[in-house]
Parts: C-alpha cells; structure tokens; sequence
C-alpha cells in the first residue's frame, strides 16, 4: 500500500447505531490500525428530513464504549474538517454545476405528480421497475429536453430543481471488491439518480464521494447494502476526474438472524430478548425502548470480539481475542461474501470468556454496588476472592449475587429438592460428625476440609459422593455453584460451623 492508509466511518444520525453498523466501524479501525493509518468518523446528516435528535451523540457514545476510538471526527481534531456534512454545504454543489458544465450531469425540474405520471406510464407499457433513466429521460422536464433559453429561465425564476447524474446509455461499469472480486454491471441497468437537492443539501452519493476524495479516503468498508450503489460512484469517480485516486471497495456480509432467514432487525431482538444495539435507546416516536449490550452486562471488549468473529475468520481455531490481538490478525481477505447468523448464546458465551479472564480485583470493583444494594460492605480482597470462585460458572456480573449471595448472607432456605432426596436420620449422624471433625481442624484450607470431609465418610462406611451435593446445600443454600471445598475454606471455619449447626437444627 502505497498511500497512508485512510478509512472512514460515515453514519446517518437517523437512529441508533445497530451491531451490523458497529461491526462495519469495527472493521474499519482494525484495517487502519493494522496497516498505521488513520480511522475517521463522518457524520452523514445531509437527508434533514430523517434526521432523529439524540442519534449522533448515540453513535459516538456507543463507538467510545467500545474502545473505537476515532483519529478524526466532530469530537477530534483533523486537517479535513468539519467532519457533519450539514457543515459542508459549500463543498458540494460546485462539484455538481460542475459535472453540469461537462456533460456528465443536469438539471430536472420534473414536480413530484410528473414522477408519479412517468411510473405509472412506465409500468402499464410492461417496465418492471420504473425508473428516471437514460430511456426515460428523454420524455420529462430536464435540461437536456427543455430549450437551453427556458432551463435559464426557470433558474432565473428559483424554480424548484434537482441535479441528476448523466448514466450512459450502454456501458460496462468494472468494479474489484477486496472480498468478491469484480463486480461488473450494465450501466442501462443504473437510473440517473439525483446528486443534488433542491434544498441546497447534496444526496448521499454526491457528498460521499465528494468527502471522500477530500478527506483522502484510500479504502471504503462498508456493509453489503451498498454494493448496488457501487457502479454509480464509480462513474462519480470517472466523471469528476478522480479515478486515479478511486478507493478500495469491501462490502461487508450482512448479519442474519439465529435462523439465518433474513437480516438482523431491531425487532428480532426485542422478540428474543437479546440486544441488538451497543446501549439502550428509546425510539422518540414510539417511546419503546431497546435494550443494550452495556446495559445486558456485556463487556465492550466481549461485544468487539462477538462482532468482529461475524463475518470474519482468523484463520485457525481461536475464538477469543482483545482488541490488540485483533488488530494484529485481522485482514480484510478473510472477511466471508456469505452472511454471518448471529446465535444469542455465543454471545453470553464470548462475555463468560472475557469474564473469566478479568482480574479477581477489577470484578470485586464493578461487583461492590450491586452488594452495597443488596446491604452487605466487606473487604475488597475478600469481594475479590469471592470473585474468583463464582466467576468460573458466571457469564456476567449481574449474576455474581444470585450465584454467589451466599458469600455474603447465610442461606435462609435450602434446594427443597435435594433436601427431600437426601435428607434423612443417617445424613443428619453424617453432618453432626463432619461439623465436629470440621470445627477441629487447625488449618481451614480446601485440601484440610476435602480431606476431612473424605475420612469422615470413610469411618461411618458412607461412599464419598453421596453427601457432597447435600453438604453444598446446608453450606450454601443452592444445589449448584463453585468449588466445593474452595468455596467452604474461603467462607471460614466458624462461618461454617455455625451454618451447619443452623441448617441441622432447621432441618431436624
């Protein structure tokens, strides 16, 4: 690559950000990083009529969480501001009139009913898809029909216009894709699509091209939707002179569904019950609100991760990376043409990984409010070693207290189930003695306790496991949680004790 590289986020602020949007950024800051280039976010505004008020500072919000962080862009400096498109007004329209001057555009004065005449036309004559196009053209209002002296007029008299782009009639449009080769289309097949508004904003494709060149974009990663656009920016790119310097195309699979029927939505995940948006959003219009991976108790690091193995595949059989790793493997030649289905419960999967890897110390922190709710303060260390133990069967931190409250409160009832299927007059000889061989032991560590407990069913002829499930009950209340003799030492020997004495004068 000889040009530094460049690449750029570009949201429309009409909603919140959804995963498939993230996982684009996503692929855009690992390609830049990998190759020391330069990530940029681009605030595409320019449609002011699907323009939702929250839905910017949502996007960098939800990108700052996930530790993407942009080189450039409305909350950074850079020598290609401003980076919101509304900012950029002056920027587009000499590009259009330019266009104008040379062939390759024109201007439409066509109302909203003529549109509406010319497909209804179109469609009774048998068109499948009707279209404003290098057929079409010829029977509308534009500047290529109308007498130069009346287009003057009308632009002398603010008569209401857009700017089309000039297709040609039968071209060959040769598009190379980093993830799927050529793309080549037909240019009868494109319809002159407008490039300026009579509202003095450009359209999405004129003002894409027009930043990019400017803002020196070297790659475009973006999801697969815009493949069909591709061939109209490239003769954007053609027409306006700057095809030396055209970027690099990769269209992005999409991601699917559980079932694999059809792309991920908003509501697919409402109907789940699982988050398809990085934080939580309200919808202004309906008041509904979504629920987010933040907020689910996702950690960033393991939501990067989940989306970047969509669509992506290292390589060999890792599964669980940090971002730097990440940036160290990722390459844009393994990212999959297919879509990638998303499975809920990888994903509770991915954030057990990255749970488990997390310091003892940095969970006892993030799990201390929820004890502080619950009434109980204790020591850092001894959150910390409780933290080791439930975490081993935990996928995220707002679980600790349901699996592990018992570090911190004795257990007032017990697994009712186990209680009926194992207690009885033998378990309750068996639990008297271990309490007394217990309370005599000089050192409470797992192995003293484990060994206790084995000898102590050796004397009284009982098999090893019988009592274990229940031992675990009296101790803890639940039928299930960490290690068993790790779990007791950490709790301690008169904690213990008592616990014992508690549930055998309950149960008796």
């Amino acid at each position: 690559m000889s040009r530094e590289v460049r690449v750029r986020f570009a949201p429309s602020p009409t909603g919140p950000l959804h995963i498939g949007g993230v996982r684009t950024a996503l692929y855009n800051y690992l390609f830049a990083k990998k190759n020391k280039g330069h990530f940029i976010l681009r605030i595409e505004d320019t449609d002011q009529n699907r323009y939702v008020k929250g839905a910017e500072e949502y996007i960098r919000e939800a990108l700052h969480w996930a530790g993407i962080h942009p080189d450039e862009g409305p909350d950074a400096s850079g020598p290609f501001g401003p980076y919101r498109q509304s900012e950029r007004k002056e920027h587009y329209e000499e590009y259009a009139e330019r266009m104008i001057a040379e062939g390759t555009a024109y201007y439409a004065f066509d109302t909203p009913e003529d549109l509406e005449e010319m497909r209804d036309r179109m469609s009774k004559a048998g068109v499948p898809n009707p279209k404003y196009d290098h057929v079409s053209r010829e029977y509308m209002k534009n500047s290529l029909t109308l007498p130069a002296d009346e287009v003057k007029a009308r632009l002398s008299n603010n008569d209401p216009y857009v700017i089309r782009i000039k297709v040609p009639r039968k071209e060959e449009v040769r598009l190379k894709d980093m993830i799927r080769g050529w793309v080549v289309v037909q240019s009868g097949q494109l319809d002159d699509k407008v490039l300026f508004k009579s509202d003095g904003m450009p359209t999405y494709h004129l003002a894409n091209i027009v930043d990019d060149h400017l803002m020196k974009i070297t790659h475009v990663i973006r999801g697969e939707e815009w493949l069909p656009s591709a061939p109209l920016h490239v003769l954007l790119y053609r027409y306006l002179g700057w095809e030396e310097t055209m970027p690099e195309f990769a269209h992005l699979p999409l991601i699917l569904k559980p079932d694999g029927k059809g792309k991920l939505s908003k509501r697919d995940g409402a109907k789940g019950g699982y988050p398809v948006f990085p934080l939580n959003w309200k919808d202004p219009e309906s008041g509904e609100t979504f629920t987010g991976y933040r907020e689910s108790g996702y950690f960033p690091e393991a939501m990067v991760n989940i989306l970047a193995m969509l669509g992506w595949n290292p390589g060999d059989n890792r599964e669980v990376f940090s971002i730097d790793e990440l940036i160290d493997t990722f390459s844009i030649e393994k990212v999959s043409k297919s879509g990638a289905k998303f499975d809920p419960e990888k994903a509770r999967w991915y954030n057990q990984q990255h749970l488990r890897h997390k310091d003892d110390m940095e969970l006892a922190h993030s799990f201390r409010p929820i004890l502080r709710e619950q009434g109980v303060d204790p020591e850092m260390e001894y959150i910390a070693a409780a933290c080791a133990l439930i975490k081993e069967k935990a996928s995220f931190i707002n679980e600790f207290w349901e699996m592990g409250s018992f570090f911190f409160k004795a257990p007032e009832e017990y697994d009712q189930k186990v209680i009926e299927k194992k207690w009885n007059a033998e378990a309750l000889k068996f639990f008297v003695r271990l309490k007394e061989n217990l309370y005599n032991l000089s050192h409470f560590t797992a192995e003293d306790i484990e060994n206790t407990y084995k000898s102590t069913a050796d004397n009284m002829g009982v098999k090893g496991g019988q009592y274990m499930q229940l031992f675990r009950v009296l101790v803890s209340g639940l039928s299930y949680g960490p290690a068993i003799f790790e779990m007791i030492s950490l709790l301690g020997q008169k904690e213990i004790v008592q616990r014992l004495d508690a549930a055998i004068e309950q149960l008796q």
